[in-house]
């Protein structure tokens, strides 16, 4: 493996942890409705647990409201029944064969323990992103004790694995200022 081999693996591992720090981020609860939010939702279909999005349609009908079509009329029950046991803290409605999940208003501590949830996300994120960086020093060092890099290559390569960690962490940065604004705006 070479220098320009590990900057590149590194990077693109960075990018994925970026990628499913995003995926975790829209998970975290605001006063507006995201259908992600039920991407945790599991339902009992015919005795195995599948994905909600496996056995029901997942939209918006306004801000405030997550539909929930089911694909077979029986899974409603079920379907609003895991909703209600989640610990998202909603109240699924049913409406004929469609099922209406209103986003109640958050309370002050509701706002403040999800930017503290976001927050630590961010950090856990950020933590991933420097081992990262970490391994990918150890392996340039590996490469100039083997002889096959010099120690000026080494330095090279350090200082631009050092650019791109910190151009990540101030990507997650943006995104967790960006969901404490959208947390703390309704």
């Amino acid at each position: 493996m070479t220098i320009a081999d590990i900057k590149k693996t590194t990077e693109a591992k960075m990018d994925q942890s970026v990628a499913a720090f995003k995926n975790n981020l829209a998970k975290i609860r605001t006063g507006r409705a995201n259908p992600q939010l039920l991407d945790t939702i599991h339902v009992e279909y015919y005795g195995s647990m599948v994905p909600l999005s496996q056995v029901a349609n997942v939209a918006l009908l306004d801000a405030r409201t997550i539909s929930v079509q089911p694909w077979e009329k029986n899974m409603g029950a079920k379907i609003e029944k895991a909703i209600r046991e989640s610990d998202l803290g909603l109240n699924p409605a049913s409406m004929g064969d469609l099922i209406r999940v209103p986003m109640p208003p958050m309370s002050e501590e509701r706002r403040k323990e999800m930017t503290k949830l976001a927050r630590s996300e961010g950090e856990g994120a950020k933590v991933a992103i420097r081992n990262l960086r970490r391994d990918a020093n150890e392996g340039v060092k590996k490469l100039v004790k083997d002889k096959l890099a010099s120690e000026d290559d080494q330095k090279r390569a350090e200082a631009d694995v050092q650019k791109t960690t910190d151009k990540h962490i101030a990507e997650i940065d943006a995104l967790v200022a960006a969901k404490e604004q959208e947390i703390m705006a309704i």
